[in-house]
């Protein structure tokens, strides 16, 4: 019973000097807090202007004057068209013009007459992505215009149109509409992981490496109090805030879709309480591993600053192993559950797509996650065993 005693006392004293500290504080907003709604708002302001661009219709064209039937059709298809001011290459290059350019030849009248097929060239900057979203929108336009001047011309030689298209194209997507929508929320899991770990890892340096670089550790190791209960309070406090850190980052995108600007992300995206707690059940040992990983390996530093260059190899590792199932394409692979912050990444963005997660797909990771905290912790107790006491 001392020792669990010795285990609340050492939490509760952590939990007080995590609090205190500013920096701790400041971690918890800004990555917890603020992050559901900073995130949220960015997606949303960019799907709303992707699909303002898409509203707009409106055609360039360089050479007018030259294209009356052209100007016709689009003005049918209720385009605004305007010509293409000079030097427009340069200014598509610039990012200055964000619409395509539609070069017509100047015989092109006459060449739509004798029933040849004049060239028409969509001019657009692929590193201008406003130019090259529309380009494909001003190929359709021009596709439609095609088709019927080819439907007139069959009609007046007596051919029916029909002889154009000789089947007919249906399309059918088995993708539900949150795994659409996953297409534009997929990296909310990478940033909820990025906050637990930046979370836990102020706290797990600082009650490590930060108290020996204090002076405070050795006179903590000098209490008649064993070495395991000392390193469970410690760990219990790191864990805890890389816990709540969670918590906060999976609630706050709860009221974030109050911010969400476009009506049809708020549609596509399905974030609900269920949500939330199937988030939770993944990151919650997620957040306790990876809160004894970071106390392991800053354990043996002697200074706050090595550790943190120390813990530089974790940070990095978590942020790219997620990376995996985007080079992948997102063809998921049996191991990928068994690989830390991978398959937390997985399980999220399955979550995200309406899918139901099975018992062997929580246990697997939940199995590694005990796995690491449990070698982590005790290699931490280890060291302070073997700890020189000044």
């Amino acid at each position: 019973m001392s020792g669990l005693r010795a285990v609340a006392t050492v939490f509760r004293k952590e939990i007080v000097d995590a609090l205190r500290d500013r920096r701790t504080l400041l971690t918890v907003l800004v990555s917890s807090v603020l992050m559901g709604p900073f995130v949220l708002l960015a997606i949303s302001a960019l799907v709303a202007s992707l699909e303002s661009n898409a509203e707009q219709r409106e055609l360039v064209i360089a050479g007018l004057a030259d294209a009356p039937s052209l100007v016709n059709y689009a003005e049918r298809q209720t385009y605004t068209v305007r010509a293409a001011p000079p030097g427009f290459e340069a200014l598509l290059r610039s990012a200055t013009l964000t619409d395509a350019v539609v070069v017509v030849p100047k015989d092109f009248e006459a060449a739509l007459q004798r029933g040849d097929a004049p060239i028409v060239e969509i001019v657009a900057d692929s590193a201008n992505q406003r130019s090259q979203a529309s380009s494909g929108r001003v190929a359709r336009l021009l596709a439609g215009f095609g088709r019927e001047r080819a439907t007139l011309n069959l009609a007046l030689r007596g051919v029916s149109p029909d002889l154009l298209e000789p089947i007919q194209i249906e399309e059918h997507d088995l993708a539900s509409t949150q795994t659409r929508a996953t297409q534009i929320t997929g990296m909310l899991p990478f940033f909820v992981l990025m906050a637990v770990l930046t979370g836990a890892l102020n706290a797990a340096l600082d009650t490590t490496a930060g108290e020996r670089e204090r002076g405070s550790l050795e006179p903590l190791l000098m209490n008649p109090t064993e070495r395991w209960a000392l390193v469970l309070g410690k760990w219990g406090a790191v864990a805890g805030v890389g816990m709540l850190i969670a918590v906060l980052s999976c609630l706050s995108f709860l009221p974030g879709q109050w911010l969400l600007r476009s009506d049809t992300l708020a549609a596509m995206f399905q974030y609900g309480g269920h949500e939330a707690a199937m988030f939770l059940v993944v990151l919650l040992p997620f957040a306790a591993a990876a809160s004894a990983l970071l106390m392991a390996v800053a354990i043996g530093c002697r200074t706050f600053k090595e550790a943190q260059a120390s813990s530089t190899v974790v940070m990095l590792a978590a942020s790219l192993l997620p990376l995996i199932n985007v080079f992948s394409l997102g063809n998921e692979s049996a191991w990928h559950l068994w690989v830390p912050a991978l398959a937390q990444n997985v399980l999220m963005t399955r979550v995200l797509k309406g899918e139901a997660l099975g018992a062997l797909q929580l246990g697997v990771p939940f199995a590694v996650c005990v796995l690491i905290a449990g070698v982590a912790v005790w290699f931490v107790a280890r060291s302070l065993r073997s700890a020189a006491v000044r």
